[in-house]
């Protein structure tokens, strides 16, 4: 609590450390003092007069110490204090440690806006109706000109334009002389041609392994 005087006039200004953490991180510590065991106790004697049941957590590999205190008045003092200070030859740099709040301690559910796409859908959305399909659209005029199209025979679906191109339908040549048509009565009578012999692939010859 401090108090000032300005212009006859007496306020109060009160100090919180509820928002401040408890804790300190000494970043950069000097290797030889994870090793040595005299250099950890004087290190440790300089935060015991601010809080005597201080904790120390040494981290070697990231070459950082986390000093717990009690209360964050008392992690405030000590890092005003000994912050930029000299030890063993280095300065000491002291860094509030930073509290990340995760919330609760399980894993929760994830919130059900798209669970109705997993398969299999569960009961889907308030308000959700079945979306009435289409009625298809058959075009005549192309079914009758494809019918009148013989074999060779080619048909311009879309003409060209300076953007775009034309698609034109091209019908098969008729090669094994089917009777598909009504003219094509006289080809009944014609020997088909014989089907390609598919020859399969050789398996390769078996090797044995080399023995070692």
């Amino acid at each position: 609590m401090q108090q000032s005087e300005n212009g006859g006039e007496e306020a109060t200004v009160d100090v919180q450390f509820t928002d401040l953490p408890n804790a300190l991180i000494a970043c950069k510590v000097s290797e030889d003092l994870f090793n040595d065991s005299a250099l950890k106790a004087n290190f440790e004697a300089l935060f015991r007069p601010f809080d005597p049941e201080v904790q120390f957590q040494y981290f070697k590999s990231f070459r950082r110490i986390r000093i717990s205190f009690g209360d964050a008045l008392a992690a405030a003092e000590a890092r005003l204090r000994l912050h930029k200070s000299d030890f063993n030859g280095k300065e000491m740099r002291l860094y509030f440690a930073q509290s990340v709040h995760i919330g609760s301690p399980r894993l929760e559910p994830p919130k059900p806006d798209k669970q109705f796409l997993i398969s299999p859908p569960a009961s889907p959305p308030v308000g959700w109706e079945q979306s009435q399909d289409a009625t298809p659209v058959i075009n005549y005029d192309l079914l009758c000109a494809i019918s009148k199209l013989g074999p060779g025979d080619k048909y311009e679906l879309h003409t060209a334009t300076p953007t775009t191109p034309s698609v034109v339908v091209h019908v098969c040549e008729d090669e094994r002389g089917d009777s598909s048509g009504p003219d094509d009565s006289d080809q009944e009578d014609k020997p088909r041609p014989p089907r390609p012999k598919i020859i399969q692939t050789r398996r390769p010859d078996y090797t044995p392994n080399v023995k070692q």
